[in-house]
């Protein structure tokens, strides 16, 4: 009785700590104690546009407490908002909702969103509001991950590299067997599995790695909302199971540091470069102020360059622990200050477990902000920042696959062009001196997706015909 009131006490006070507002400008950071004012490095920087060249050089700019915060933390201290004439008022956002729904209420004038959320909120997608959202660049690729609760490890599962290494081309199959069997046995209010945002990307490869292991997401478990900064203490007042988020709050689950769980997988290991992040705008953003969308672009993309050389990867990771963006610090004041933002900045990602074993590993890939690493697909002129429409209709695909659209739009690849402005970042990028590859689409192979099926942007139906679990299967016709 008593650690269950300690719980929700806890749970009570976390809501409190994420739904206060904390306000961050280049002229201040308000509502907390950490950095104020412009830094020593951005007073440094001469501004390459002049503010009074702007249409809007005041601006409000979201974010939302986790690691890819990390290119708007690094604009505001590095100087690149001053450098292209911008004085941004960051604001940290509660929620992925509130991120994306504080641009279309025109609170916000630029934010991250969740992939899905600029096409879905096109196409009208359940879950999503209907509004013109665009996005010309990409924040990040990777860096979030699935987590487990230790009810579900007790069981059985594993890491997925643990099943492919037992089990080999039967991977699937065998964790699809230990998923359906822990469910099975958990009453209903303990089939839940928590994502940040409906009807977008993390929400898709939940169902999409739980149908690829034969295990139907629409009838075997239940998949809710919940903020990133609360995953944690809904996982361990039993809230739910399993959750889908971005780092450091993965990390922050495993033994050795809140020791309610263990990462299953990474999102790349579910599709191997993916987009995360998208900077989000209205479409009346850049028309009714070009100039200054063209800075900001320029800005953010200077950052992620910044955040994407190996040398200053640990400086990110320790400026992003700030209360001002995630305020993830180990409660250990012996730690290292980066202990839980740094697997996900640097990329040595420990999986964690219940048994003492050590499942760090290390890869370039973890968190991709601009230059493509070694193991993916290369493609001429390519940088993570670059969006490439395709995998917008592959996200279209998603929505369709699950019921929250009636069927596939026919329109798909004008919504694609008008939500996914390649034209826009190609001119921005030629002005900065950055190559971009030519094309829009490309193919997806199939080595980089969990259930080895590729995906052709031109066939986008019989790619969806394939899949024998979805939501307009016949099976589940039903007649009122």
């Amino acid at each position: 009785m008593g650690d269950n009131h300690w719980n929700r006490r806890d749970f009570i006070k976390g809501i409190g700590l994420t739904t206060t507002g904390l306000a961050l400008s280049s002229c201040g950071i308000t509502g907390n104690t950490g950095a104020r004012g412009l830094t020593e490095e951005a007073l440094a920087v001469e501004p390459l546009v002049k503010s009074q060249e702007l249409e809007k050089p005041d601006i409000t700019v979201g974010y939302v407490p986790v690691n890819d915060c990390a290119p708007f933390a690094i604009a505001w201290k590095k100087g690149f908002f001053r450098k292209y004439g911008l004085n941004v008022t960051l604001n940290r956002e509660a929620s992925w909702a509130t991120s994306r729904d504080g641009l279309i209420f025109g609170r916000l004038d630029a934010s991250p969103v969740v992939s899905g959320a600029v096409t879905n909120a096109r196409i009208g997608a359940e879950g999503a509001r209907h509004a013109p959202l665009c996005a010309a660049m990409t924040i990040h690729r990777h860096g979030n991950a699935m987590t487990m609760n230790q009810a579900m490890w007790d069981f059985g599962l594993r890491p997925w590299f643990e099943y492919q290494q037992q089990y080999g081309d039967g991977a699937l199959e065998a964790f699809g067997r230990d998923f359906r069997g822990y469910f099975a046995k958990q009453p209903t209010d303990r089939k839940v599995w928590a994502v940040v945002l409906s009807s977008a990307i993390y929400e898709y490869f939940v169902r999409y790695l739980s149908a690829a292991a034969g295990v139907n997401p629409l009838q075997e478990f239940r998949v809710i909302i919940v903020p990133p900064p609360l995953m944690v203490t809904n996982v361990r007042i039993g809230a739910m199971q399993a959750y889908m988020v971005a780092e450091p709050w993965n990390t922050r689950a495993i033994t050795g540091n809140e020791g309610i769980g263990f990462t299953f997988a990474q999102g790349k290991e579910v599709w191997l470069g993916h987009p995360d992040r998208l900077l989000g705008v209205m479409e009346s953003f850049i028309d009714n102020y070009p100039k200054t969308y063209r800075s900001l672009v320029k800005a953010m993309i200077e950052a992620c360059q910044y955040c994407s050389k190996p040398e200053n990867r640990q400086e990110v990771a320790e400026l992003i622990t700030d209360r001002s963006f995630t305020g993830a610090r180990p409660r250990n004041p012996n730690a290292p200050i980066a202990k839980l933002t740094s697997p996900g900045i640097i990329g040595n990602y420990n999986y964690g477990g219940f048994d003492g074993k050590d499942r760090t590993i290390t890869s370039a890939d973890r968190t991709i902000f601009f230059d493509i690493p070694d193991n993916l697909p290369q493609y001429p002129g390519n940088h993570s920042t670059f969006l490439w429409q395709s995998q917008s209709i592959w996200l279209m695909t998603q929505a369709a696959r699950w019921g929250q659209i009636s069927e596939f739009p026919k329109n798909a690849e004008e919504i694609a062009q008008s939500g996914w402005r390649t034209d826009l970042y190609r001119e921005i990028a030629t002005e900065m001196g950055i190559e971009c590859p030519q094309e829009d689409y490309k193919v997806e192979p199939p080595e980089v997706f969990i259930d080895k099926i590729g995906f052709d942007p031109s066939n986008p139906v019989g790619y969806l015909n394939q899949f024998s679990i979805r939501a307009n299967a016949p099976t589940q016709f039903f007649m009122s």
